[in-house]
């Protein structure tokens, strides 16, 4: 059940813890776009600058890749928040339109669940606890009751104010490339880059093989300061060059980004690359790749409800490895719920195995003022403020080449600027290896 997928911890255990958008016309299109302004506002955000005057025809160019992605709906689903969601057959989903996906058969075996090496915790000794037979209602969409019928899987459409706020048609939906700093150690994390992210993360070496990774996500809504940033916490799956431009990632996590969503609410989100994000790859099913075989979770959907300072903290399980059987990567939300997977087909390393795996958060800076973005990273807390204040990831754990899944207790951890943003790990037996993190960007220490 999706329902067991999402996690609460409540506020009275922090003592006891440790530290398709139908085809529309030509005109009707020209005419929305004197509302952008009205209806893409995100709290106190600024749209001036992203609403512009449109050619027909770049109006004609989005409107024929929204009609790619965009596939017909066996039913259609409005959330309470705005999204619309189309309930589309497993086989017409885009992934399939992917060139290297032509011949592919969808995966109707389940693949084998990895093997747990350790005895499992007492969930109910420690700060999470889990609202047993409750239908928690953890995405926006599901509020009227409403869900995908068997057979079809669950698509956030995309709108042409979505296209417009990206940079352009073929930047929609994919991550800036990055640029490697060349005096960077050979063995260190791929976050050091020229486009102002920065990032406050756990990571493995690079010396083993990895199959897999897992993690326990505390979920929040930072504020952002910017349009075109962004605030999310993740896993990423790596292999590859980093200082090449072969590099092969798979992500998923939650996302705050106003330029994407065009609001300010935490999404499940996913995202791949083969070339070190230069042409291949996005986010969710906004191209084709990702196969999604799940009829109850929405990737690009908000997530509800969420922590609150002091108060009643939620968060997410996700676990992404590859099929011992098949190749293919599988991402697994809360107890054991297949959401779909990455084709082997899509990758160049990953189709062996992974090299590094990163748990943490990540922004962007892009400094508008001449300033330090004030764009929140996890709750927009430092490390030490700990439970019910800081963010979050705990039980991370790796999967290894006989599919085992076990607790990681050899962790590096890296922020670019702990004044701004930091990190502190730590280890126990209710929550494993595990670590706070986040920050509140600019202060009187981070200008």
């Amino acid at each position: 059940m999706a329902s067991n997928a999402y996690i609460i911890a409540n506020k009275r255990a922090v003592s006891s813890h440790p530290h398709r958008q139908p085809h529309l016309p030509l005109l009707l299109l020209l005419f929305s776009l004197f509302f952008i302004g009205k209806f893409d506002i995100v709290s106190a955000l600024n749209y001036t600058k992203y609403t512009r005057k449109v050619s027909n025809l770049r109006l004609q160019r989005i409107q024929k890749h929204l009609e790619k992605i965009n596939k017909p709906a066996v039913i259609t689903i409005e959330s309470p928040d705005g999204d619309i969601i189309d309930c589309v057959h497993k086989r017409k989903q885009p992934a399939l339109d992917h060139p290297l996906l032509k011949k592919h058969k969808i995966q109707r075996v389940a693949p084998e669940m990895p093997k747990v090496k350790t005895l499992k915790r007492d969930e109910g000794s420690g700060d999470s606890k889990r609202k047993e037979g409750e239908d928690l209602i953890w995405q926006m969409w599901h509020r009227n009751g409403t869900r995908c019928p068997k057979g079809t899987v669950p698509i956030r459409r995309s709108t042409t104010r979505d296209v417009l706020r990206a940079k352009s048609l073929f930047h929609f939906g994919k991550k800036q490339s990055t640029t490697i700093n060349p005096t960077r150690r050979a063995d260190a994390p791929d976050v050091v880059s020229s486009n102002g992210h920065e990032h406050a993360i756990a990571y493995t070496g690079t010396s083993q093989e990895v199959y897999g990774a897992k993690a326990t996500i505390n979920v929040w809504d930072p504020s952002i300061q910017e349009v075109n940033e962004f605030s999310l916490s993740q896993i990423w799956i790596l292999s590859g060059s980093f200082d090449g431009s072969d590099l092969n990632s798979i992500e998923a996590g939650w996302q705050v980004s106003p330029e994407l969503y065009g609001d300010s609410r935490p999404r499940l989100f996913t995202y791949w690359t083969s070339d070190s994000y230069q042409a291949t790859g996005c986010y969710n099913l906004l191209c084709a790749g990702f196969v999604q075989t799940n009829s109850r979770i929405a990737i690009g959907a908000a997530i509800s409800p969420v922590s609150q300072y002091d108060a009643n903290q939620y968060d997410i399980t996700i676990l992404i490895w590859k099929d011992p059987k098949v190749g293919n990567w599988w991402m697994g939300f809360g107890d054991n719920n297949l959401v779909g997977y990455w084709p082997a087909e899509l990758f160049t390393h990953l189709a062996g195995h992974a090299t590094m795996v990163e748990w943490g958060g990540e922004v962007v800076n892009s400094r508008a003022n001449g300033k330090h973005t004030s764009t929140e990273m996890g709750s927009g807390h430092f490390a030490e403020d700990g439970f019910g204040k800081s963010s979050y990831f705990r039980n991370l754990e790796l999967v290894d080449a006989d599919n085992s899944l076990s607790s990681v207790h050899d962790i590096s951890t890296l922020a670019e600027n702990t004044n701004c943003y930091n990190i502190k790990n730590s280890y126990n037996n209710e929550w494993g290896t595990y670590f706070y993190y986040g920050g509140p960007g600019n202060n009187p220490q981070c200008p």
